[in-house]
């Protein structure tokens, strides 16, 4: 995401290809489809064709689809979610993170206690809620965020360049996408309630001094979203001069999340697994956070 174009650097590039992962991840493209063809991205996003195909590169480089020439691109991988309730068959597509986050919206009162790696996947589903406000489709009358984020000051193992765990590039690399993220929706909710389309705005963001080995979603209190990242090898793409480097990463969009959902019964497997990632949450937050 370092290098520069004529577009304005990477921003564009980086809204192309964030935009064309929330489509794989809330069930627009699904496992098995084709992307429109470059020249209609390009149309669509207002772009030229070789930042579309930079977007489409690193989407190949990420393991999200294949392209090949003369066929166009295939979604090869989508983030899927495995559910305990009655939801997770409700479609032929089955269950994706956006629409129950979109559910998650349409209450008064809306909750999100989450705990990441980065905060980039949040944002791109935010900003999807965030235009729902804006349009009128829903009137939340009070929203609360608080996120966990790895300690900026530690070691982590992934990302780095595979046999030089000394090279900063990946840890620095990965901050920037953070940094950028978490302005970006904290700007996008509070600038709701500023323009008095929700009354009440908490957004709180906190450093945990732990290895990140899972992802972790609260919805409102009631519904959890749980994955773990899987270590993956893969090409990345560092410095201003473009250097393509082998990889070591996860990839939180890809990864693979349990749905739970508190019930009426206490003693629930759904009500007991919510209530411990609640208290887990809550223990990190009040006690090792800052």
């Amino acid at each position: 995401m370092e290098g520069q174009t004529s577009e304005g650097g990477g921003r564009e590039f980086q809204r192309v290809s964030d935009e064309l992962r929330v489509r794989m991840t809330d069930g627009t493209y699904v496992r098995g489809s084709f992307l429109p063809s470059q020249r209609d991205l390009a149309e669509e996003f207002g772009v030229s064709r070789d930042t579309v195909q930079r977007a489409l590169r690193e989407l190949v480089d990420e393991g999200w689809i294949e392209s090949r020439q003369g066929s166009g691109s295939r979604v090869i991988r989508i983030q899927r979610i495995q559910s305990s309730t009655p939801r997770a068959t409700r479609t032929r597509r089955g269950m994706t993170l956006g629409p129950l986050i979109s559910e998650a919206f349409e209450r008064p009162e809306v909750t999100l206690d989450v705990s990441t790696l980065t905060s980039e996947s949040l944002d791109m589903h935010i900003r999807l809620q965030a235009e729902r406000i804006h349009g009128r489709v829903i009137t939340p009358e009070r929203i609360a965020l608080r996120m966990l984020l790895p300690d900026e000051s530690m070691a982590l193992p992934y990302p780095r360049v595979k046999g030089d765990k000394d090279d900063l590039r990946p840890r620095e690399r990965l901050q920037a996408i953070t940094r950028r993220a978490t302005d970006s929706l904290r700007g996008l909710l509070e600038d709701l309630q500023t323009e008095r389309l929700v009354a009440s705005v908490d957004v709180q963001v906190r450093h945990a001094p732990l290895i990140p080995t899972f992802k972790l979603y609260l919805l409102n209190g009631v519904e959890v979203l749980h994955g773990m990242y899987e270590v993956i090898e893969r090409p990345m793409q560092l410095g201003p001069d473009g250097e393509m480097v082998t990889a070591l990463d996860v990839l939180g969009l890809g990864a693979t999340l349990t749905h739970h959902v508190k019930d009426h019964d206490p003693e629930s497997p759904g009500s007991v697994l919510v209530d411990t990632m609640q208290t887990w949450f809550d223990s990190v937050w009040d006690l090792l956070a800052e």
